[in-house]
């Protein structure tokens, strides 16, 4: 599954839906490299959590996949 958007269940106020990760083309320094991404996508109950709060979260969850060893450091 490349994307999907989860629903939120009651009395859940969020849920993180993960894609799998897939090698795509990107430019880096000018070259054309692969890359290992992935869909992400969060889905809030605005009334419990701000959107910006929840970009906040995304933002912190982008850095650990990104940089796993932070997450034992």
């Amino acid at each position: 599954i490349k994307d999907f958007t989860a629903v939120i269940n009651p009395p859940q106020s969020s849920i993180l839906a993960v894609g799998t990760s897939e090698d795509r083309a990107v430019v880096r320094n000018g070259q054309i490299v692969a890359a290992s991404m992935m869909s992400v996508t969060l889905s809030c109950d605005h009334r419990a959590i701000d959107g910006a709060l929840g970009a906040e979260l995304i933002t912190a969850f982008k850095k650990l996949i990104e940089n796993p060893v932070m997450m034992v450091v």
